[in-house]
């Protein structure tokens, strides 16, 4: 799963353009990376350190080359345009208006390459109120309700990092509408644009949400339902070592078997309906002063392993040592880092982390010369500063 050679994975052989840029969109370019694309990656000739040596340390930037680029300069877009001549997909994060500006926008680079996928990734989207302006993941979860429904009954909503926005209704939902746009293109479609918006991203996660309201199951009020902490058989408890587990026996087979490993209720309490929300407060008191009695590792060994739908609550540091990652190589070792392996996984066409993280400008010369630009060409490119 992990080598510096030929290109392997499904997408082996699409030829990927971005335009760096920080979040979603490199998260999606490390994805398409990942499943086998070749991704050149230009980045700000402001970026080149000189003194720089071995891999960047920004992990999302794997598995592709670096050339340098000043768009700013004439030379530096035509530069770009000769690169996307040749290629199947761009990326860009950009305000919307921006590479249209720079003579780098839709209309200018499916003109020179008919079968392009111009991927556009943004937080508001390409058109709208908010479009032209700045925003964050905690900005975009907040406007599609998303954020409204993370936090404890009664407190604040509470920012789940920028996994949802940034990554999962952003950067994964780019990748995949560049491999659905790739699957027409083959088919004899012409190329187009993918315009990934976290907010429409983050709106589809919340389907389920939105179905389970309509049918009465789910009430707005934060932290009161079956998934959001309020049900006490789904939620996280503290151990005697100040350490925690989570406990998701949401299934009537799954809780009894809790109840029968645990020996719930601890002395002095009674075993409450669990079905009736009106239960579940005096319930979550009464599995809070068990989990307290025994470790967090001595409730593992006891749970971990049977369908009570226990886990231990790791760290960063400890996901990657624990025996079931570990046995599937859910982390690996690559450039002598320890990061997460590529996913999902496939039986004919295997996955493999091909390069680490490289440092802006590293393969100029290598990628332009592979264009067809010649050594004059590319020397007067770097006197007048339109590469590094």
């Amino acid at each position: 799963m992990t080598q510096d050679s030929a290109p392997t994975g499904p997408l082996a052989g699409v030829r990927v353009i971005e335009l760096a840029g920080i979040g979603p969109g490199p998260f999606a370019a490390m994805m398409l990376a990942d499943l086998g694309a070749e991704v050149i990656r230009v980045d700000r000739v402001a970026g080149v350190d000189a003194t720089g040596d071995g891999a960047d340390p920004d992990l999302l930037n794997r598995g592709r080359r670096s050339i340098a680029v000043d768009l700013k300069s004439a030379a530096g877009r035509d530069v770009v345009r000769d690169l996307v001549a040749a290629a199947d997909v761009l990326l860009e994060g950009f305000r919307p208006g921006v590479t249209e500006r720079l003579g780098l926008g839709p209309a200018d680079c499916l003109a020179a390459n008919p079968r392009l996928v111009y991927g556009r990734m943004t937080g508001w989207g390409q058109h709208g109120p908010y479009a032209p302006h700045a925003g964050h993941d905690i900005d975009y979860l907040a406007l599609t309700g998303a954020l409204h429904g993370i936090g404890r009954a009664g407190e604040r909503p509470v920012p789940p990092m920028n996994l949802l926005g940034d990554f999962g209704g952003g950067g994964m939902m780019l990748a995949l509408g560049v491999v659905a746009a790739l699957y027409a293109v083959r088919a004899g479609a012409p190329g187009q644009v993918v315009d990934a918006a976290i907010v429409d991203g983050v709106a589809v996660l919340s389907t389920q949400i939105h179905a389970l309201r309509r049918l009465g199951m789910w009430r707005d009020e934060r932290g009161v339902n079956l998934l959001d902490g309020g049900a006490p058989f789904y939620d996280t408890y503290e151990c005697a070592d100040g350490r925690y587990l989570a406990v998701g026996a949401l299934e009537p087979r799954f809780y009894d078997e809790l109840v029968r490993l645990t020996g719930f209720p601890p002395d002095g309490d009674e075993a409450l309906d669990r079905t009736d929300p009106g239960n579940w407060p005096a319930l979550r008191a009464a599995w809070a002063r068990l989990f307290r009695t025994r470790t967090r590792d001595e409730w593992t060994d006891l749970l971990a392993a049977t369908d009570a739908c226990v886990a231990p609550v790791l760290d960063w540091q400890e996901a990657p040592e624990h025996p079931h990652l570990a046995a599937r190589r859910v982390f690996v070792d690559h450039a002598g880092v320890t990061q997460p392996a590529p996913a999902p996984r496939f039986s004919g066409t295997p996955t493999a982390l091909r390069r680490p993280p490289p440092q802006p400008g590293q393969h100029t010369d290598e990628v332009l010369t592979e264009a067809g630009l010649d050594a004059d060409r590319i020397a007067r490119l770097r006197a007048a500063g339109a590469v590094r």
